[in-house]
C-alpha cells in the first residue's frame, strides 16, 4: 500500500505542484493518476520514491515513512518504467534486463536466466536477448523496459506515461500485456496518464488531479464515468463517458440472427439476396464483409482485396459498449457476435443492442 498523508510540493519560486494530496493506492491494484499538464501527476508519482523530495506531508510504504528509509533501499523495492524506457544503449538487452539483479549481487548467470524468463513474460522472442536497444522498435523497447522493471520483483511499480510514445495499434497491445501480467503478479502500481480512456482500461481505481495538484475525485473506473463529482471532472472525463460507461456493462448472452455465409476463397456467389455476406475462413472464424452490389471481374473469388474488414467482433457475453460498436463499424450495419474461440456465433443490429440498453435497471437516485 501507498498512502499520501496531507503532502505538498512547493518549489522555491512559489509554485505549487502537489497541494496537501491524500490519497491511498492500494496493495496488488492499479492506481492511476490522470488530468490535465500541471496538475502534479508526475510530480505524485516520483516525490513516492524520492526523486522529488516532498515540502510537507508523508508518503508511507506499507507503514514506513518513506523519508525515514535510505533513498537506495527505497529505490529497491520499486520499480520505475518511463516514457522512453531509459534503456542503456550500450548494454544488450538481456543485460539491460539483468541490471539490478546485478548491482544487488546476483551472479551474471542465474540475472541472465531470470532476465530471459521475463523478457518471454513480457512477450519478447528469446532471439532478441542479444539485440541492443537501437534494434528495437519503441514497442518492444517499452516491453525491455518493464521487464527491467520487473527484474528485482519489487512489490511496487511506478509507471509514467509508459505507453503513450508507441503508435495507437501496438499501445493496446501493451496494455493488453500490461493487464495479462498483472493478473498474474499482483504489484501494488501507480500509473500515470493523460489519456483517460487508458485511464478508465487499467485502472482499478483513477484519481483525477486538477492543476496545482488538487486532487478532484478518486472512484473505480464505473463510478467515475457515471458518477463525476464536478463540471471539471465531467468535463475531463469527456462528453461521451455515457458510451465508456458501457464498457462495464455486461450485454448477457446476446439473442442473434442467422447469418448468411460465403467460404475464403470459394468462387464468388451470384444470384444473393442480401446486399453484404458475411466471409468465414475454416473455422468459421469472420474475416470481412463481401459487398454484393460490388462489380468483380469473371471467376473471381472471395479474396482479401473483395473484403471489408472495417468491423469489430463482440464476443458473447462481452460488453454492451462492446456489441454496440459492432454494430456501428459494421459495413453492413449487423455487428458480428463470435464465440470465445472466435467462431460465428450470429449477428445483431444496433437497434437491438439500444433495446438491451434501454432494458438496464436505472441508477438509484441519491
Amino acid at each position: 500500500m501507498i498512502r499520501f498523508d496531507s503532502v505538498t510540493k512547493r518549489y522555491p519560486d512559489g509554485t505549487v505542484a502537489v497541494d496537501d494530496l491524500e490519497l491511498v493506492a492500494a496493495s496488488g491494484q492499479i492506481t492511476v493518476l490522470v488530468g490535465p499538464s500541471g496538475c502534479g501527476k508526475t510530480t505524485s508519482l516520483r516525490m513516492v520514491n524520492r526523486m522529488i523530495e516532498p515540502t510537507s506531508g508523508t508518503i508511507w510504504l506499507d507503514d514506513e515513512d518513506t523519508a525515514s528509509m535510505a533513498t537506495h533501499e527505497l529505490r529497491r523495492r520499486i520499480g520505475y518504467v518511463i516514457q522512453h524506457a531509459g534503456l542503456f544503449p550500450h548494454k544488450t538487452i538481456v543485460d539491460n534486463v539483468a541490471t539490478v539483479p546485478f548491482l544487488l549481487g546476483t551472479d551474471k548467470k542465474r540475472a541472465r536466466s531470470t532476465a530471459m524468463e521475463l523478457l518471454e513474460r513480457v512477450g519478447l522472442p528469446a532471439h532478441f536477448a542479444k539485440r541492443y536497444p537501437a534494434q528495437l522498435s519503441g514497442g518492444q523497447q517499452q516491453r525491455v523496459g518493464v521487464a527491467r522493471a520487473l527484474a528485482a520483483d519489487p512489490p511496487v511499480m511506478l509507471m509514467d506515461e509508459p505507453f503513450s510514445a508507441v503508435d495507437p495499434v501496438v499501445r493496446e497491445q501493451l496494455q493488453d500485456e500490461f493487464l495479462r501480467l498483472q493478473q498474474d503478479l499482483g504489484k501494488t502500481i501507480v500509473f500515470v496518464t493523460h489519456d483517460i480512456d487508458e485511464a478508465v482500461k487499467l485502472g482499478d481505481q483513477v484519481a483525477v488531479l486538477r492543476v496545482g495538484g488538487h486532487l478532484a475525485q478518486v472512484a473505480t473506473p464505473a463510478e467515475l464515468l457515471s458518477r463525476p463529482v464536478d463540471a471539471f471532472v465531467a468535463g475531463f472525463v469527456g462528453r461521451d463517458r455515457g458510451y465508456r460507461a458501457l464498457g462495464f456493462a455486461t450485454a448477457g448472452t446476446l439473442s442473434t440472427r442467422s447469418e448468411p455465409t460465403v467460404a475464403t476463397g470459394a468462387p464468388l456467389p451470384t444470384g444473393s439476396d442480401d446486399d453484404w455476406l458475411l466471409a468465414v475462413d475454416g473455422a468459421r472464424a469472420p474475416q470481412g464483409w463481401l459487398d454484393m452490389r460490388a462489380s468483380a471481374p469473371a471467376g473471381a473469388t472471395v479474396t482479401d482485396g473483395l473484403l471489408h474488414r472495417g468491423g469489430t467482433l463482440v464476443t458473447q457475453g462481452g460488453s454492451l459498449r462492446a456489441a454496440l460498436d459492432a454494430c456501428l463499424s459494421s459495413p453492413s450495419g449487423r455487428g458480428v457476435v463470435v464465440d470465445e474461440g472466435g467462431a460465428l456465433v450470429g449477428t445483431i443490429t444496433a437497434a437491438e443492442v439500444l433495446e438491451l440498453i434501454e432494458a438496464r435497471e436505472p441508477e438509484p437516485r441519491t
